[in-house]
């Protein structure tokens, strides 16, 4: 029994990768906890939270000098990772391309110049006067003594401007994330639902306009748990993460599983006494982050989780003080996990920790190229490759996990669904939940349908 377990994990990550729809029993509540305060303007919040995610610059800049004048070290690192991200949309490039001169002085002005010169190498409609262009894409909006393109930028504002640009031509060639979306209209309410991948990477944003504008039309976020829920459910989740009978990793699994353990540790730079207090689930679920978003570290694999669609959504919310309502909670999701047996959490361990130590051969399918996969797929709004590749993938790992984070799961979610949609007239809401619950047999789609409610396909 246990060969074949492993077999179908080593095989087929698929079911790992789910878990992270939970929440990583150490990466995320830390994170959660230890939000700091950086130093920057109130009118510039909305826009760097939108644009953190963008990946063009470093979050540290927040607390060093932010609301100063650039310098030229930042702003040739800031014009560089934008020019890297417009790249990336794979435009056309115009022949004989010049760009315009700049003072190269750091003003207002002069970024500007600079930032234009990105977009108007490629055959896109900039005009020719990179002020006139940045006003009419509101990308810059003045102070109260004007423009003041002279004045020297801070990096606070060359930032902003960069994040504009980014999200207003993406707005524009409608290059932005589509997702997996639908929509459902019953007793005067509306519920938008998006399908989440919960490990991301820069490149899935921004996402589309339209998913932004329907969230923020929306009367309520919805979703599986609030991972920022910061009361008592993440001490209840690291409470089930953690043994509380004095006893250590160590002492519940065997010695053969401790020494890969160990040879795992030393490979991501993890001291052993970091995991000595946690339970092979929670092991194997921080390792599976690390592992399928390619991290050499737990920083980078923390960055790769609060990149994911559900956190975006929830910070987001948070910051607009839309309300958040729970389709299950942390505390819920905490019992589900802590519910495996612990034959199959050390299966469940040695099987990731096999998939790192012994990488799939070429034919087996690779949890991180799964990932990617899949990244790829929200990118483009390819539900039905999304749909195919997932269930295809899942038949091949069924086993105690999947029986857990599935089934009933699905349906007490559509009875939630249900109920909302039966309650209160006249309002929207916005449920971001794993994708893998829309798909296949028993989803909560099924649910919904068997109960006699239309979903439409949002295509953008």
């Amino acid at each position: 029994m246990e060969k074949k377990f492993r077999k179908y994990l080593k095989k087929s990550l698929v079911t790992s990768l789910v878990l992270v729809v939970m929440i990583l029993s150490t990466i995320i509540p830390v994170w959660a906890q230890e939000l700091s305060s950086p130093d920057f303007s109130p009118w510039a919040i909305w826009t760097l939270h939108e644009g953190e995610r963008y990946g063009i610059f470093p979050t540290s800049w927040y607390f060093s000098h932010f609301r100063a004048g650039i310098t030229e070290e930042r702003l040739n690192s800031l014009l560089e990772a934008t020019g890297e991200k417009i790249a990336a949309l794979g435009l056309d490039k115009k022949e004989g391309f010049v760009p315009l001169p700049y003072k190269g002085d750091r003003s207002r002005g002069d970024v500007l110049t600079r930032l234009y010169n990105i977009l108007a190498q490629y055959e896109i409609p900039v005009g020719e006067s990179p002020i006139q262009y940045m006003q009419e894409q509101k990308i810059i909006q003045g102070t109260g003594r004007g423009l003041e393109l002279d004045r020297t930028c801070t990096t606070e504002e060359a930032v902003v401007f960069a994040i504009r640009l980014i999200q207003s031509l993406c707005d524009n060639l409608q290059a932005s994330s589509k997702g997996f979306a639908w929509k459902l209209e019953h007793n005067n309410n509306t519920i938008y639902f998006l399908g989440s991948i919960h490990i991301g990477t820069s490149d899935l944003y921004p996402i589309d306009k339209k998913l932004r504008e329907a969230f923020q039309e929306a009367d309520a976020l919805i979703v599986e748990a609030n991972l920022l829920d910061q009361e008592d459910g993440i001490e209840y989740f690291l409470d089930k993460a953690r043994y509380q009978d004095g006893s250590t990793l160590k002492d519940n699994v065997s010695e053969e599983t401790y020494e890969k353990l160990l040879k795992v540790f030393e490979i991501y730079g993890i001291p052993e006494e970091a995991y000595n207090q946690f339970k092979p689930w929670s092991v194997a679920n921080d390792l599976t982050v690390l592992s399928s978003s390619r991290s050499e570290n737990l920083q980078e694999a923390a960055e790769a989780a609060t990149l994911g669609i559900d956190i975006y959504f929830i910070t987001t919310a948070t910051l607009l003080d839309k309300p958040i309502g729970e389709l299950e909670g942390i505390r819920y999701q905490a019992d589900l996990l802590d519910g495996m047996s612990a034959e199959f959490q050390e299966i469940y361990l040695n099987a990731v920790l096999d998939s790192i130590l012994e990488p799939p051969a070429d034919e087996a399918v690779d949890s991180a190229e799964l990932l990617e996969e899949w990244l790829d797929q929200w990118r483009k709004g390819d539900v039905e490759g999304f749909a195919n590749s997932y269930t295809t993938t899942g038949k091949e790992s069924e086993n105690e996990m999947t029986s857990i984070l599935f089934g009933q799961r699905d349906k007490d979610m559509a009875d939630k669904i249900i109920e909302i949609l039966e309650g209160e007239e006249g309002k929207s809401y916005f449920v971001v939940v794993g994708a893998g619950h829309f798909v296949g047999d028993n989803s909560l789609f099924y649910h919904l349908e068997e109960r006699g409610y239309k979903l439409e396909r949002l295509e953008y």
